[in-house]
């Protein structure tokens, strides 16, 4: 297998750099300090994929160059910069890192409030730059029993709710695309009616940058807010008409207002810049340590996934809407895709027929996933040749039947997703369901019962079940000088077992031919997830 090639367009933190060139099948290229020209028109074309900033525009140039691209993944939240469009036109899967910096940007949310409601940085400025002690011009108001709304309740705007109900405050949150549950299971209360939102005492605001987002804090509905809101947008640019916002700031209708993000940046000029009810930051909304070496961590791992075709976390341009999907659906979408190229790895050979059944509540999404599974498995004989547009005609010219099952849910598990492939040697069957907080786990293989996390490089060890199998598995594997991270043993009524280790570094067909000589192999076979 050749080297997948990794263009990483902008700077990312180093940790990310080194995940990258420490993975033997990635040649990483870091143009980070390149010409944007010499970017596009001699690097880009070298990519498998690309790893992007707010520097590099993903653009039509950029997409004339892209030749063998086949994702793009922007290290952050905004695809501002990306046309997504046209990456969708030319077959190219562009992926976010949307919650890598979540935390900073709560924390910064609610560092706004608070400079807002006690007007911080004037009061330090006096201080510090007039060197003057007046205290009696920075009476603030306390965040306790103020009426807080939050427009968009997502993974930020859910944490800024919680926080703010450790302040004691009375939060209520509109969001047209959430189950009111997840508001009301944190004692916040849920809206449809935005007139609700607008009757607070402090808004903010926490959504993408749409259609229909855009603009959406107009003159009209700053009117209708009470005199002496105070608005908090650390979200993204534009969200606030930032005329109507200058204006309402004039008049004193806006008590406050505290800003990370504008419509155009830099924004040095800025008219909102010479207000003195106004606080702003150049857009710190992921400026910590830790978001940044997340957001790399995160970005690079996904770009190695994609480049590999293992799966295409938080892609943005599948045949599925995003905002049509639960939270709870998208690790079941990427457990599904890993689960097949796991059982199209382990069996090796033609494909006949791809079995997907479903219990509990992922059933209603069984399209998807067969689509996720079907390019799991066909991935890995066919590459860059199937992706989730095409997948099941692809299947339809190779003569793999699809079948799908909706099953009564008993298996003790809230959901649970089974493949069953049937291939010229033989069948592999293995389910996995997902866990609390996204806790992807394969929970049986051939039913040998198991607790494994899809991740790593994987021995599969058959064997009749008899002592000391696992010691001389464990010494072959040290004799090869691997080190095993993770060893799961499943057991079934026939005096069988399957043995799944878990080691760093790659396999070598002389590790599998001495642990195939061992007297109580049935089969070894080894998998990359």
């Amino acid at each position: 297998m050749s080297k997948i090639t990794i263009v990483v367009c902008d700077h990312i933190h180093q940790t990310g750099l080194d995940i990258l060139a420490n993975d033997a099948d990635i040649n990483l290229i870091n143009a980070a300090d390149e010409p944007k020209d010499k970017l596009i028109s001699d690097i880009i074309p070298l990519a498998d994929v690309a790893i992007t900033r707010s520097s590099t525009d993903v653009d039509q140039a950029f997409l004339d160059n892209a030749d063998k691209v086949k994702a793009v993944v922007r290290a952050g939240v905004g695809v501002d910069n990306v046309d997504i469009d046209g990456c969708s036109k030319k077959g190219i899967v562009v992926m976010n890192v949307p919650t890598a910096n979540t935390i900073a940007a709560v924390e910064l949310t609610m560092t706004h409030m608070l400079s807002c409601v006690r007007q911080f940085p004037y009061a330090h400025n006096n201080l510090k730059l007039d060197r003057v002690w007046r205290r009696q011009d920075w009476y603030g108001t306390e965040l306790k029993d103020k009426k807080l709304g939050i427009i968009g309740f997502g993974n930020i705007g859910s944490r800024v709710g919680k926080r703010a109900k450790a302040f004691e405050m009375d939060v209520v949150a509109y969001d047209p695309y959430i189950d009111p549950r997840k508001a009301t299971d944190c004692d916040i209360a849920y809206t449809t009616n935005f007139d609700d939102i607008l009757a607070c005492d402090i808004i903010t605001i926490h959504t993408p940058k749409t259609e229909e987002t855009i603009g959406m804090i107009g003159k009209e509905e700053i009117a209708k807010m009470r005199d002496g809101v105070v608005l908090i947008n650390c979200a993204r640019g534009g969200l606030y008409n930032e005329e109507a916002l200058l204006e309402g700031l004039t008049s004193g209708k806006i008590h406050m207002a505290g800003i990370d993000v504008f419509n155009k940046e830099p924004a040095t000029s800025h008219p909102l810049l010479d207000l003195n009810n106004v606080t702003v930051t150049p857009h710190l909304g992921a400026n910590t340590k830790e978001s940044q070496q997340n957001i790399a961590i995160q970005a690079a791992e996904n770009a190695i996934q994609a480049g590999k075709n293992i799966s295409y976390p938080n892609a943005l341009n599948l045949p599925i809407k995003e905002s049509e999907l639960p939270d709870f659906l998208r690790p079941y979408l990427e457990l599904v895709q890993k689960m097949g190229n796991l059982s199209a790895q382990a069996t090796r050979s033609h494909v006949k027929s791809i079995k997907i059944t479903t219990k509990g509540e992922v059933s209603d999404y069984i399209d998807s996933l067969t689509t996720f599974a079907m390019v799991g498995i066909l991935t890995e004989s066919l590459a860059e040749s199937v992706n989730y547009v095409n997948a099941e005609f692809v299947a339809q010219e190779r003569d793999i039947k699809i079948l799908k099952e909706k099953a009564k849910n008993t298996s003790g598990f809230t959901n649970k997703v089974t493949i069953k492939l049937v291939t010229e040697n033989g069948d592999f069957t293995i389910s996995g369901t997902v866990f609390g907080d996204h806790a992807q786990r394969i929970i049986d293989i051939d039913g040998y019962q198991l607790d494994l996390e899809p991740k790593g490089t994987l021995i599969l060890f058959r064997n009749t079940d008899i002592p000391g199998v696992v010691g001389d598995i464990g010494r072959i594997v040290s004799k090869n000088e691997l080190n095993i991270a993770d060893f799961r043993l499943g057991r079934d009524n026939n005096a069988h077992a399957l043995a799944v280790v878990k080691v760093d570094g790659n396999i070598t067909k002389k590790l599998l031919n001495e642990l195939s000589a061992l007297e109580a192999c049935i089969s070894v076979t080894h998998v990359t997830i």
